[in-house]
């Protein structure tokens, strides 16, 4: 029976770096109260490029690392970034979950491979720089700019992905929004406002994710017949501390990387990954958890062997 596997990841983060002394400068804020609320201290932004030049890069980084020439690679981001890659016998397509985007596309890309299609390059990037308000410290703070990605291909092998849960909220989709487009159309009784900063109610939000992701990660486990302990690590699961008690597992096994990159979205689980995988803190024969929530309101969870 075929299987999956993660042949290789990279990641691409902005030169730009941007502390919370250097927002102390645009805000009234410290690196004491973003610090405090948020566990970051800085952030990287773009200053020239856009989403799909990150992104173009982290194809590039993993073709080189798998060795996967461009011509047979079925890539599963922007057609930008096809179309820069060389990949002329590629499909691509943009799948939009804000911070669950990349286990909603991890889910995508293997119900794909597991019918007629041998391979695919996942991408989660984003440029959050661009929706932000950098005046307003209830979300400037949070974000930063980033993409990361992985090739997944079939295989023999005993490993790929166990178990999964995806679920949508969406009439709590007003508590966190971004990129609201104006209804300027000659025909409209009524023109709507543009509004294109990121605005979110923490509070609920904080509710949301303490409640769902949990509860996410629990089916997940279930169906993939494993429980918490098996698990070596939970890439990126937020509100870290409150997650690992509900599973009785040590903070330890939920590695992290907000202090540096802050909230990179959809980019966020394909980073760390990145860096757990290149530090030798991830590998073969593990079992890891992936969980994201976010915009939607949305959650995604995944047990895999790698």
């Amino acid at each position: 029976m075929e299987q999956l596997k993660i042949v290789a990841s990279a990641r691409q983060i902005p030169d730009r770096q941007v502390t919370n002394q250097e927002l102390s400068t645009m805000m009234e804020t410290d690196d004491e109260w973003i610090y405090t609320r948020t566990g970051i201290h800085q952030r990287n932004v773009v200053t020239t490029e856009n989403t799909s030049d990150l992104a173009s890069e982290v194809a590039k980084k993993i073709l080189a690392k798998s060795g996967v020439s461009p011509d047979s690679l079925s890539p599963s981001t922007a057609v930008i970034v096809q179309a820069n890659i060389g990949a002329t016998n590629a499909f691509a397509f943009d799948l939009s979950a804000a911070c669950s985007g990349f286990v909603y596309g991890l889910s995508v890309a293997s119900s794909l491979l597991m019918s007629r299609y041998q391979r695919g390059l996942i991408i989660g990037a984003e440029v959050l720089s661009k929706l932000v308000d950098w005046t307003d410290r209830t979300t400037a703070v949070l974000f930063g700019d980033g993409a990361a990605g992985v090739l997944v291909e079939q295989t023999q092998d005993n490993v790929g992905l166990l178990g999964e849960e995806l679920r949508t909220f969406g009439a709590k989709g007003d508590n966190l929004v971004s990129g609201r487009l104006a209804n300027i159309n000659p025909f409209s009784e009524n023109i709507s406002l543009l509004d294109l900063y990121f605005h979110q109610n923490g509070r609920e939000v904080y509710s949301f994710a303490t409640r769902e992701v949990p509860e996410a990660l629990q089916v997940a486990l279930e169906t993939a017949q494993v429980t918490a302990d098996d698990v070596d690590h939970q890439a990126n699961a937020r509100i870290v501390s409150s997650i690992a008690k509900r599973f009785g597992q040590p903070v330890s096994k939920f590695p992290t990387n907000m202090v540096s990159n802050g909230n990179t979205s959809a980019a966020s689980i394909g980073i760390l990954l990145d860096e757990l995988i290149e530090s030798n803190t991830i590998h073969a024969g593990h079992t890891i958890a992936f969980a994201g929530f976010g915009g939607g309101l949305t959650v995604g969870a995944q047990i895999w062997k790698i």
